[in-house]
């Protein structure tokens, strides 16, 4: 299993970002695919998923901000971050839903930074 973040920077609050997740190793249209953040001195947390059928859940201080996607043609699962505010600094992971609890199947993990 790979996954490899990209998409992150530093933008100002009320600002947009597009995070990308590249899969590989592993039949990806066949799982669940999720984002997990994690802000300096906190413990990660579950942001989204999407299952293989496309339905999506968001954890509630993100909803109708960010929005999951996937696209299995390419391999890919995105999350776009609207709206962003300071607090929503964080590495951002993205994972197979079934390794949710297995931190060394994670993706690398890419930097979101909110300040102005």
């Amino acid at each position: 299993v790979q996954l490899v973040e990209s998409g992150g920077g530093m933008v100002q609050p009320g600002g947009s970002l597009r995070l990308s997740c590249a899969a590989s190793g592993f039949t990806f249209s066949n799982y669940d695919m999720s984002w997990v953040r994690q802000a300096p001195g906190k413990r990660p947390e579950w942001v989204s998923s999407i299952n293989t059928g496309g339905f999506t859940t968001y954890v509630e201080f993100v909803k109708g901000r960010f929005t999951i996607s996937r696209d299995n043609a390419k391999n890919m699962v995105y999350l776009q971050l609207n709206s962003l505010k300071p607090e929503d600094t964080a590495l951002y992971y993205c994972a197979r839903s079934i390794d949710l609890g297995v931190r060394s199947s994670w993706g690398q993990g890419i930097q979101v930074t909110v300040s102005s």
